[in-house]
């Protein structure tokens, strides 16, 4: 975390400086001029003595290195915030937002640390197809040229991973590893992560998110039908299905949550006065340690009357029940103790002169059935032909292939998230994710909020969405949301609170940073050039512009309500909850400084030209001191 500071970095943290910090503060003896000596750290944090072969069980790829690196290194960028494309910008918490999704990570680490949720992503699968990504450490410049020609606007590589280059896997997994080790740091403790994968990368997946999130938070790999009927375009089987991979943060802090039960399903379920059940298992146990040699302990008899009133010690008129299986003693699932406890949960049934004993499964809602998902993961909801029409009746259209289904990702946040939770997808495409958390918002009455991220993709020029006036997938992704939120109100307007559903967004694009060179390296400022800095703020940028990297710089969550104050002819920024008062106006006035001073939110923002001069701005600073943090751009 950044610490109070009067001079804002506006960039992003240098991790590698912070995690050296850290290592210092607890193992100093490792520290040599500066330097870290890891042969002795490895030692610090070993029980075994460490010996100089490298050679153990790991993941390893050309380019490894390379991608930490690029993970700890900082940007100087920022999200500029583009009202006009937005929907409710001053009141939604949702944010979608336009970039290279590495780049958008980076940049939100601060504001969203251990805030999210639940990230749901369908990454691309590296099927041999072309996906396209920045990539800063392969080759040279002629070899990128000569072997693609295909560059972003500040030299990047626009990287097409084809099934012919030589790095094929190498570079799916840098792209990925970059980005997991990122996001990972804005789960909150109890959060977890939903990935969809086919056969192509399953395997290097898998061993990818054990070295990130760790072997020990590996949740479940889930078969998931997408396609019934097969698909016959694969080899000797005709596949159904895809993947989702599951991880916790921490595994025994995560938290997850039952899906509802269907219609069908409804109908076994029963209500007393503790709530929802139906029956649940048998509790006399069964397999090879259920004999009563096994388990000694769990061999005792139950006592039952005629009104299936059960007692745990002999009375008369009771039927006594012992765990046999054709006269084989066996043994119960539960202990006395735990008979004791639950005697309000269990069920009677009695077929002739044979009584059986079964426990009474509850719901985890109190008004609707819930049942525990399968680890084979399939509805005929989710058929990936769902997902395009739905797109097909919002648009009249077929404008995004294979979108995913919105009933697919509705259970994963179901089973992932409760009440105003943050959900991140950072491979958007046509935001299904949006959709579906606003569906399910509308349905529970929830208040969960997302965070979208779609780099600036173009579509191709023959197909049906460049033709309908999409040029990229961001506008599909926003149009998509506009739209599906409109439907959404229109289906449920009877539906109480509805009116409250938030269906706007913010938007907001990666751009270069708003100061001027000279802001992050005023030593290498030419005096003959001084006439051209008298502001470090670039000339084609906003004080929405500014208040959004300030907001980024603090850790500030993008979401909160901004509120424009006007005292004195002069416009301050109130964030809600008092975390920000930030004022860019030229030579303001004492009675605005008043203001700001009686105000006394937590953090105060100033421009230099704030000030007419030094002494006005030491004054200042050193009076807003009192009540704020007060920094100085």
């Amino acid at each position: 975390m950044k610490s109070n500071r009067n001079t804002l970095d506006m960039k992003t943290a240098d991790k590698t400086d912070e995690n050296i910090e850290l290592i210092a503060q607890i193992f100093p003896n490792v520290m040599s001029e500066g330097k870290i000596d890891f042969d002795l750290l490895k030692q610090m944090i070993s029980k075994d003595l460490i010996d100089t072969d490298d050679e153990r069980y790991r993941l390893d790829w050309v380019g490894k290195k390379a991608s930490l690196l690029k993970v700890n290194r900082a940007i100087n960028k920022t999200l500029r915030p583009s009202k006009e494309e937005s929907v409710n910008f001053d009141t939604t918490q949702n944010l979608y937002i336009e970039g290279d999704n590495f780049e958008v990570l980076k940049l939100i680490q601060e504001s969203y640390l251990n805030k999210v949720k639940m990230i749901y992503i369908d990454p691309p699968y590296n099927t041999g197809k072309d996906f396209v990504y920045r990539d800063n450490f392969t080759q040279s410049k002629n070899d990128y040229e000569n072997e693609l020609g295909i560059r972003d606007d500040e030299n990047n590589k626009l990287f097409k991973n084809t099934d012919t280059n030589g790095r094929f896997h190498s570079d799916w997994l840098s792209m990925m590893y970059e980005r997991l080790l990122v996001s990972r740091d804005l789960l909150k403790d109890d959060g977890v992560i939903f990935i969809s994968i086919d056969d192509n990368e399953v395997h290097n997946l898998r061993k990818l998110c054990d070295e990130v999130f760790g072997e020990g938070n590996f949740v479940a790999l889930l078969p998931t039908v997408m396609n019934l009927k097969g698909n016959n375009d694969q080899y000797a089987f005709s596949g159904t299905h895809e993947y989702t991979m599951v991880y916790s943060k921490s595994y025994t802090k995560s938290k997850f949550y039952e899906l509802y039960a269907s219609e069908l399903e409804i109908k076994e379920w029963k209500k007393d006065e503790y709530g929802l059940y139906k029956k649940g298992a048998n509790l006399k146990a069964t397999g090879i340690n259920a004999p009563r040699h096994k388990r000694p302990n769990l061999y005792f008899p139950i006592y039952i009357d005629k009104n299936n009133n059960v007692l745990l010690e002999k009375c008369d008129g009771y039927i006594q029940i012992l765990p046999k299986t054709d006269n084989v003693e066996m043994s119960w699932r539960w202990s006395k103790e735990k008979f004791k406890a639950e005697l309000h949960n269990l069920i009677i049934i009695r077929n002739e002169d044979k009584i059986s004993i079964y426990k009474k499964q509850r719901s985890l809602d109190d008004e609707k059935p819930t049942k525990k998902p399968k680890s084979l993961f399939y509805s005929p909801e989710y058929s990936s032909g769902n997902g395009t029409q739905i797109i097909k009746k919002l648009f009249n259209n077929k404008v995004f292939d294979f979108p995913k289904p919105i009933s697919l990702i509705f259970d994963f946040l179901t089973i992932g998230t409760k009440n105003n939770d943050i959900i991140l997808d950072f491979f958007s495409g046509s935001a299904t994710t949006a959709h579906s958390v606003m569906q399910l918002n509308a349905e529970d009455g929830g208040d969960r909020k997302y965070i979208c991220v779609q780099i600036q993709e173009k579509t191709d020029e023959k197909s049906e969405a460049y033709k309908a006036g999409y040029k990229n997938i961001c506008e599909i992704g926003k149009e998509r949301i506009r739209r599906a939120g409109k439907k959404i109100v229109e289906d449920n307007k009877d539906t109480k609170g509805i009116e409250k559903l938030d269906i706007g967004f913010r938007v907001l694009k990666v751009d270069s940073s708003n100061m001027k060179d000279v802001y992050y390296n005023p030593k290498e400022l030419l005096q003959e050039n001084i006439f051209n800095y008298q502001s470090n703020i670039k000339d084609d940028r906003t004080d929405l512009d500014l208040l959004f990297q300030i907001m980024l710089d603090l850790g500030i969550e993008l979401s909160l309500t901004i509120t424009p104050k006007i005292i004195d002819n002069t416009t301050i920024y109130l964030l809600e909850n008092k975390k920000l008062i930030a004022c860019f106006t030229d030579n303001i006035s004492l009675e605005v400084i008043e203001e700001i001073d009686r105000l006394a939110y937590k953090k105060v923002v100033l421009k230099d030209s704030c000030f007419s001069n030094d002494e006005i701005k030491i004054n200042t600073v050193e009076k807003l001191s009192k009540n704020s943090t007060v920094s100085v751009l």
